[in-house]
């Protein structure tokens, strides 16, 4: 696995910092949503943000095999165009201020980024393969001579 100076863990990563973020931030503000939308759209754009920061970690944990980290890392990036839609939803309902969904698709979008930077460059967050241990060839040939 390579050693990354700046990250031991996916707690270390600038992307999963900003994606926990963003879903204090949903949180915070769907608390004003009305409560007939609690198990609609509040559920929905809480979901989807919460899902971003779990994606990452799940992709770190996958980092041995760069296809599944990169797979892990889409996942989190539709996740968080997932909440793009959910904000802009509820900016048609006049849950948000054009200010407000402005400044939460901005953050998204900044993950966004960070993710895509991470997908172009899995090859410095994954490793080689774990060495496979291998029992000695066995002779099934036995000499016919005495």
């Amino acid at each position: 696995m390579s050693n990354l100076p700046h990250a031991k863990s996916f707690r270390d990563l600038l992307v999963y910092e900003k994606a926990r973020q963003l879903a204090q931030e949903i949180f915070k503000v769907t608390t004003t949503f009305p409560r007939e939308e609690m198990f609609s759209l509040t559920d929905q754009i809480r979901r989807s943000s919460r899902s971003i920061g779990a994606q990452i970690a799940e992709a770190w944990a996958k980092r041995r095999y760069e296809r599944h980290f990169l797979s892990k890392l889409t996942d989190a990036d539709g996740e968080q165009q997932e909440t793009q839609h959910w904000i802009e939803t509820a900016l048609d309902c006049k849950y948000l201020t054009p200010k407000q969904a402005a400044e939460l698709k901005g953050n998204c979008e900044e993950i966004g980024r960070l993710l895509g930077g991470m997908m172009a460059k899995a090859s410095l967050f994954c490793g080689e393969p774990a060495q496979i241990v291998r029992e000695a060839v066995a002779e099934y040939l036995v000499s016919s001579e005495p």
